[in-house]
């Protein structure tokens, strides 16, 4: 889960979500049948589940019209350390990693990624500064990607997809905070079950070392918390 603080959006006086003053051009109706994809049509499915809106057809043929699918393989990069991220992610298959490495050479990792998450480095993508993370392909992954400035016309064309993010950011920042509070008040063990607990995936989609890492633990705590409770 990666994308926390969404690009803002400008809001008239009476609280819309709207972006305001963007340029656009609506497409035909009718486009949408012959463009849209799988792919396509799940992240259609995801904006009106997390935004509680339709979309017509001429506002699914502009999302495809903005969003690209890109498919990269096991071990291939979405972001390399030192490199400007310029486009923010949509999973549609497949999984991630978000993690730094240290003078050292040890990785710590901050986030990871699945289906229905969307992944980018908000500093270096709002800030246009180099990154210091790598983004890494675990499986091979489908990915709808868009920029900056696809974002904001989808902002302002689409409402659902405006509230859509709204709502991830919501989400995100509540367990942002949740596993702060973890790292900083629970043990080892606690932290290790809460997160089977919050996110049973992550232990049939992830490897024990990676566990370990992003709780930021040795993996023989990890086998250890593990035969204790055997």
């Amino acid at each position: 889960m990666y994308a926390n603080n969404i690009p803002s959006q400008n809001t008239s006086e009476t609280g819309s979500n709207v972006v305001e003053n963007v340029n656009y051009r609506m497409p035909r109706e009718s486009a949408v049948r012959t463009l849209a994809g799988p792919a396509h049509w799940a992240l259609f499915k995801y904006i009106t589940g997390m935004s509680g809106m339709s979309l017509t057809d001429q506002q699914k043929t502009l999302i495809v019209e903005s969003v690209k699918l890109k498919k990269l393989r096991k071990r291939q990069y979405f972001l390399q350390e030192g490199d400007f991220c310029k486009h923010i992610g949509f999973i549609i298959k497949g999984s991630t990693r978000m993690f730094s490495i240290n003078e050292r050479g040890q990785e710590s990792i901050v986030a990871f990624g699945l289906e229905n998450n969307w992944i980018t480095d908000q500093a270096s993508f709002n800030q246009n500064e180099c990154s210091v993370y790598h983004i890494e392909m675990m499986e091979d992954t489908e990915l709808l990607m868009l920029n900056r400035s696809q974002i904001e016309l989808l902002m302002g064309a689409v409402p659902a997809f405006a509230q859509m993010f709204s709502e991830y950011q919501k989400q995100q920042l509540i367990y942002n905070q949740k596993r702060i509070n973890a790292a900083l008040s629970m043990t080892a063990e606690e932290r290790y079950y809460d997160l089977l607990k919050s996110e049973p995936q992550y232990s049939r989609r992830f490897s024990q070392n990676m566990l370990a890492c992003y709780l930021g633990v040795k993996p023989e705590t990890i086998s250890r918390i593990r035969k204790n409770n055997l």
